[in-house]
């Protein structure tokens, strides 16, 4: 994972954060769950009973928002969490944790395996490639990105299921949410507050795949 460098004018802007602040708050690992937080509300996704993947889940803010939702007055999951990334992240209770790469072909099915006969109620993506600077190659990257976690979410989806993926506005972007509509019965575009106005970053969710791989 390339090393971000960080301007002046960033770390002011993410120190007054009221979002960061939240979520030193709240207890959350990033800013990134009031983003998934209001894309659940908006869309009524989510119950106690459900199936959740969490894709590109370090640090695991997200899935400690999907953890949220699926335990009762009591402290007890009514559901299940699985966890993927590449980076090592700290253990979440009740939250299973894979760590690889899921463009690797084993890491997949080591994800597969791990579910078994399980289907999958909502796949959430926050993954996103490395960006090289160059326009045509970062678009070619999210979008492979996109298919794979659109591939994956066919395969394991309910058929009420839902993908929610981030992306970016831009080269390619256009193509990815005519991809989605090809799949899904119901595609729409979400820019939670808590994303940054200056920021191309979007949502695509997905809902009720048109055809599930069995």
């Amino acid at each position: 994972m390339a090393k971000k460098k960080f301007s002046k004018q960033w770390v002011h802007d993410h120190i007054n954060d009221p979002y960061v602040k939240m979520a030193q708050q709240y207890g959350y690992r990033a800013r990134a769950a009031f983003k998934l937080t209001e894309i659940l509300d908006t869309e009524k996704l989510l119950k106690k009973g459900d199936v959740v993947v969490d894709l590109g889940a370090a640090p695991g803010s997200w899935s400690q928002v999907a953890r949220e939702r699926l335990r009762d007055a009591d402290g007890n999951l009514h559901g299940r969490i699985v966890a993927l990334d590449m980076l090592p992240m700290e253990p979440i209770e009740g939250v299973t944790f894979i760590q690889g790469d899921f463009r690797e072909d084993d890491v997949l099915r080591q994800l597969q395996d791990t579910l078994g006969d399980s289907r999958v109620d909502l796949v959430i993506s926050d993954m996103a490639p490395n960006l090289s600077g160059i326009k045509a190659a970062d678009a070619a990257r999210m979008q492979h990105v996109h298919e794979l976690a659109l591939d994956f979410a066919l395969q394991c989806l309910q058929p009420e299921g839902a993908l929610i993926v981030k992306a970016f506005h831009g080269s390619g972007f256009t193509q990815t949410v005519e991809l989605f509509r090809q799949n899904f019965k119901r595609v729409v575009i979400r820019k939670p507050k808590a994303s940054r106005d200056k920021s191309s970053e979007t949502f695509i969710v997905a809902r009720g795949p048109k055809t599930l791989n069995q």
